[in-house]
């Protein structure tokens, strides 16, 4: 089993040849995860309206009925943040491109190997949960911002996937719909949270996931020291004692102040405390 929570992960396994079902269960049931099958896409759906999986695993071709194409569009409508993986035995550059312009995860020829099916689908949970810990670090701004705003009788704004927006075309996202044009302004920054970039005055910065989801967790948090620990965990999604957080975290941190100096920010905005961790200087305030 892995070391980071993922056995606990739910899987749903689509397939209308049993055999084929029953191997693919069994092969993800080995490792821990908790396995539901489903012989069609209206069965999916079905069980989908009911439970929250991490990653469905969905052949393309189940006639007649629902095709693993269509069920990549229902299920991103039901959950954006659900991740669907391909399976198809007459793969095709237009099926392939196809699904993946609908948000699904990976495409799988098969017949696959339990290493290559256990391996797209570790990828698959860990987009999940990345997924969900991005959503809710946005709800948690967006509450903060919300309170700041009432507080402070500002300008009422459009709050929209956690973030202040204006009313733009909208535009799809791995996070859902967000606006074009959506920004949270923190101090001297400007953050796109749709589009792992924010900005200093004119200077646009372009921020790895990492780098990203570290930023809008001290912003989340700002206002108090947050130990490398707690960030390795709640941005990375896995646990490690602190000494070795610390030297996990230290380079993404040191990338992002790079970047910000690099963009005419002089003044440290991400603060080291000594033998505690990391916070944002009060010009975020």
């Amino acid at each position: 089993m892995t070391d980071n929570g993922l056995e606990s992960a739910s899987i749903l396994v689509v397939d209308d040849e049993a055999a084929l079902r029953y191997s693919v269960s069994k092969t993800l049931q080995r490792v821990g995860y908790s396995v539901r099958e489903a012989s069609n896409g209206e069965d999916a759906l079905d069980i989908i309206r009911g439970e929250m999986f991490d990653v469905v695993l969905t052949d393309i071709r189940m006639p007649p009925g629902l095709d693993g194409v269509e069920l990549v569009r229902r299920i991103k409508d039901t959950d954006p943040d659900t991740v669907v993986i391909l399976m198809t035995a007459y793969p095709s550059l237009n099926t392939a491109v196809e699904a993946l312009r609908l948000g699904a995860h990976d495409y799988l020829i098969k017949p696959s190997s339990s290493v290559d099916i256990r391996a797209s689908v570790q990828r698959g949970i860990e987009r999940a949960r990345s997924l969900k810990r991005r959503r809710a670090l946005l709800d948690l701004i967006r509450s903060n911002v919300a309170e700041l705003s009432r507080a402070a009788e500002e300008t009422v704004v459009t709050v929209r996937e956690g973030v202040m927006v204006e009313e733009h075309q909208l535009v799809p996202d791995g996070m859902g719909e967000i606006p074009l044009g959506s920004v949270m302004t923190l101090g001297p920054l400007t953050i796109y949270p749709g589009r792992y970039e924010i900005s200093v005055e004119e200077h646009r910065i372009d921020l790895t996931p990492t780098e990203f989801d570290l930023l809008l967790y001290l912003a989340a948090h700002r206002g108090r020291v947050v130990s490398c620990h707690e960030l390795v965990r709640e941005v990375r999604g896995y646990a490690v004692d602190e000494a070795e957080a610390r030297e996990v975290i230290r380079p993404h941190v040191s990338n992002l102040r790079r970047k910000l100096k690099a963009a005419g920010q002089d003044e440290d905005l991400i603060v080291n405390v000594r033998g505690i961790g990391y916070r944002l200087s009060e010009q975020v305030d």
